[in-house]
């Protein structure tokens, strides 16, 4: 609810036509009933637009190295798209959670602008699945890009993608279907109860999705000697380190 009010509020300033948003779109109709003036002010085209994941909350995008996980140290175009309700506590981007924040971005923008730099496109967030991703996919695709998603799965999975990296969040569980999807399970490691949530997830992906324990930055000091403790006795995993970030790099 909040998510699509504050978006709905960047919208305000759109320029568009007044417009009231009705039935036909329930899941935007329980907020109409509840601040039906700024719902009679949103464009209806804007909206209809990212309904349909034709325009997005575009956050930031940026040509860099891929620091995490299996294709670490490769080059690749990130999409960071906005809009999270996940909340992490530890979230080192904190300023992506707003999606009124980011302004609603024409996909076919998006895609033409990753093609200039690179093959690899990864698209992060925020939670790029609050949002429809087929449009975006298939555009990128068109474009003969391989797609990659970094997602905590807390959202019914949409686009094409070439490579899924599924990092669960223990506040808001991945939706079943996405686990047999992952490519590679990345658990960001905080505490020590964080090896149990670990091994319970890693027990729903499915046999070749590749393990990763990554150290949460703020804590990679403590958490290290304990995670290649636990990989040298469970060999199945592996470490991952946010390699961008001793590189100074996006």
């Amino acid at each position: 609810m909040v998510l699509y009010l504050v978006f709905i509020l960047s919208l305000l300033n759109s320029g568009y036509p007044s417009v009231r948003l009705t039935k036909d779109r329930p899941h935007c109709f329980q907020l109409c009933e509840s601040y039906p003036y700024l719902c009679s002010m949103v464009s209806e085209e804007v909206m209809q637009l990212v309904d349909k994941g034709e325009m997005l909350p575009l956050m930031e995008e940026f040509y860099t190295i891929q620091g995490e996980g299996y294709h670490k140290g490769t080059a690749a175009y990130f999409i960071r798209i906005g809009g999270c309700d996940v909340g992490c506590h530890w979230c080192d981007v904190k300023e992506s959670w707003n999606a009124g924040t980011h302004p609603p971005t024409a996909i076919e923008s998006i895609a033409m602008n990753a093609a200039k730099y690179s093959d690899t496109i990864v698209v992060t967030g925020g939670e790029p699945l609050t949002w429809n991703m087929g449009p975006l996919t298939e555009s990128l695709k068109a474009k003969k890009l391989q797609t990659h998603i970094e997602t905590s799965g807390a959202y019914s999975l949409t686009g094409a993608w070439d490579w899924i990296c599924l990092s669960p969040k223990k506040n808001k569980l991945p939706v079943p279907e996405i686990y047999p999807l992952a490519d590679e399970l990345k658990i960001i490691v905080y505490n020590k109860h964080d090896f149990v949530f670990a091994q319970e997830q890693a027990a729903k992906v499915g046999p070749n999705c590749i393990l990763y324990l990554q150290p949460e930055w703020s804590v990679r000091d403590k958490m290290v000697p304990l995670i290649v403790d636990f990989v040298m006795q469970n060999p199945k995993w592996k470490v991952s380190l946010q390699t961008h970030k001793y590189l100074n790099i996006p």
